[in-house]
């Protein structure tokens, strides 16, 4: 038997967390044929990757992209890709473009997920065909994707299309039977058709764009809680899980969330949750949140928090961050879509003093740190204030007030001064303990999502670097190989994907890493432009040393930090259903 490609000599990991070996790995037909200790006949193969001194593990799966337009103009999705990440998942935060129009989609992506909204609104009416879940899966399988996608239903997505998105955001309205019972259908059709289940929202500083709804919250945040209770229950009977945000200004919604995954005579509703992480607001929160789960988890419920492995840092120009979206003077500003009345606005001083009442005040549960000492401007017309906080110009300027000195500096130059924060995951040991947590689902990359604020496409690898590190350090808190299946085979397993593992007879989607490039190049980040949404410039990671290369399906894709010839001109990738039915992926016939 001759094979399709071969990698030899390889340190193999199966995303089990099962020991580790050195290996050479057979494929053919798009499938693992051969794990060997002995070599393969590589006579008549065409692709022999030479992996000696190299990790070779399944692909890493990606549990939160807001991919959801970019997939459709851009399917090799390559930001993700060239890291490693073989399988997205899309959906997330109740969002999702299975049965809203172009401009209704918009609104819902293009300020919570700072996308551009007239390129959501050309590519979502440039591309959509389709009227259900399962003509939503063929359009996609009928675009040359790079990775395997599988998604969550969005409930804002769902609401928005059968109350239209005027009535689905006011809170004295509610569905009407009829309404109520398109949903539950639309919800089981998902289901169906093999989608992950349902994704909800009820962070209320997440607010929609366009002119008629603009910065009311998003549509699943108005749900009640029998219009929910109606959703969930297709959920339990199902098996399939709900991935929600809740809303962190009142902490019971967090508990009320994993309590619900408990299934006290009813079937447990598997839940994910955003999302555990080491705050600088509110540094003893963790604990609570890891106790939670453990608690519900230990009394028969199914409930994970979702978490970042890396340090949560923020880049934003000017004003325009989603954190201002938590508090009054923030969202006020970001209301405002005309920068004369948004400049207006920040040079009066009744809105100053909410600013600075807001940015002082101490209590209650919030995403950012408000400290403008930790928040230093990376670039700016002015060089004289690059490297330095706002605070510490606010000193320089005769002791002005950091909210000043950062809205005086913004009105300077306005989305020309950029700044970055680390809002979270900021201490490393934190960040081993939460690592550990089987409470904790490795993910939430938020991968083509704020795309000039942050840049988490390589977390997996990061975490794997930390792994390592902490290991020749002597202190490791986790094996190499437990690490991989945080990042691979627990995921799968969850979610009911074919995907995860790499052991006869699983498809080949894998990545060779090169361990001895697990160094600080990961950690940069670097501007590329999206062809997609018009040049428009992205942070991206750039890493292209680390990674050997990377099959989806058994096809190369990436190849020592660059595509192959296929990837995004063929079809490697496909939707993965949460059902077990067989991947919908065509394969090369073999000679």
């Amino acid at each position: 038997m001759t094979f399709d490609a071969v990698v030899v000599n390889g340190r193999w990991f199966d995303g089990t967390g099962a020991p580790s070996a050195i290996r050479n790995i057979g494929i053919r037909d798009g499938r693992v044929t051969a794990v060997s200790p002995t070599p393969l006949d590589t006579e008549g193969c065409p692709n022999v990757i030479d992996a000696e001194g190299k990790w070779v593990m399944p692909g890493i799966i990606d549990i939160h992209t807001h991919y959801d337009a970019e997939v459709l103009a851009a399917p090799e999705l390559s930001e993700s890709v060239r890291h490693g990440v073989t399988t997205i998942v899309m959906g997330s935060c109740s969002l999702s473009t299975v049965h809203v129009n172009a401009n209704e989609a918009a609104d819902l992506f293009g300020r919570v997920e700072a996308i551009p909204h007239e390129h959501v609104v050309r590519i979502v009416g440039e591309h959509k065909s389709w009227t259900n879940p399962q003509e939503y899966i063929d359009a996609l399988e009928s675009l040359p994707l790079g990775p395997n996608v599988t998604a969550f239903i969005g409930h804002s997505d769902m609401r928005t299309s059968v109350m239209g998105l005027d009535r689905a955001t006011r809170k004295d309205v509610k569905p009407t039977a009829a309404e109520q019972a398109r949903m539950e259908q639309m919800l089981a059709e998902a289901l169906e058709a093999g989608f992950l289940g349902m994704s909800s929202q009820q962070l209320l500083f997440d607010k929609i764009d366009g002119e008629t709804c603009r910065s009311r919250t998003l549509p699943s945040t108005y749900a009640k809680g029998r219009e929910l209770r109606r959703l969930k229950s297709l959920l339990r009977r199902s098996g399939r899980a709900l991935q929600s945000g809740p809303d962190i200004s009142h902490p019971q919604n967090i508990v009320s969330q994993a309590l619900q995954s408990l299934g006290v005579r009813r079937p447990h509703l598997k839940t994910s949750l955003l999302a555990a992480a080491d705050m600088k607001s509110a540094p003893g929160v963790i604990w609570l949140t890891s106790a939670l789960a453990a608690l519900v988890n230990r009394f028969g419920g199914d409930f994970r928090f979702q978490h970042l492995p890396v340090p949560f840092e923020v880049y934003a120009d000017g004003i325009d961050l989603v954190v201002f979206e938590e508090f009054g003077a923030g969202a006020a500003a970001l209301h405002l879509k005309d920068e004369v009345e948004r400049n207006e606005l920040m040079r009066d001083e009744e809105y100053r003093r909410q600013f600075r009442k807001d940015y002082d005040s101490k209590f209650g549960p919030r995403a950012w740190h408000r400290d403008f000492f930790d928040a230093e401007i990376v670039s700016c017309p002015d060089e004289s204030v690059v490297g330095k906080s706002f605070g510490q110009v606010g000193v320089e300027r005769g002791g002005l007030h950091p909210v000043d000195a950062f809205l005086d500096l913004v009105l300077e130059h306005g989305t020309a001064i950029r700044w970055r924060t680390t809002i979270s995951n900021h201490r490393p040991k934190m960040l081993r303990r939460l690592a550990r947590m089987h409470g904790l689902q490795v993910g939430f990359s938020d991968a083509g999502a704020h795309l000039r604020n942050m840049a988490f496409y390589n977390s997996g690898l990061r975490l794997l670097r930390h792994v390592r590190d902490a290991e020749r350090e002597g202190r490791p808190f986790l094996t190499i190989e437990q690490a991989v299946h945080r990042l691979t085979g627990e995921l799968a397993d969850w979610y009911g994907l074919d995907a995860g593992h790499l052991r006869v007879g699983d498809w080949a989607d894998l990545v060779v890493i090169d361990p001895q490039r697990l160094d600080d190049s990961l950690d940069a980040y670097h501007e590329a432009k999206v062809e997609a949404y018009d040049g428009l410039s992205r942070m991206v990671n750039r890493n292209d040393a680390t990674v050997e290369a990377v099959f989806v399906s058994g096809r190369e894709v990436f190849r020592h930090g660059q595509p192959t010839e296929i990837l995004g001109r063929e079809r490697t990738g496909g939707f993965l259903r949460a059902d077990g039915r067989p991947r919908n992926v065509p394969q090369p016939v073999t000679a």
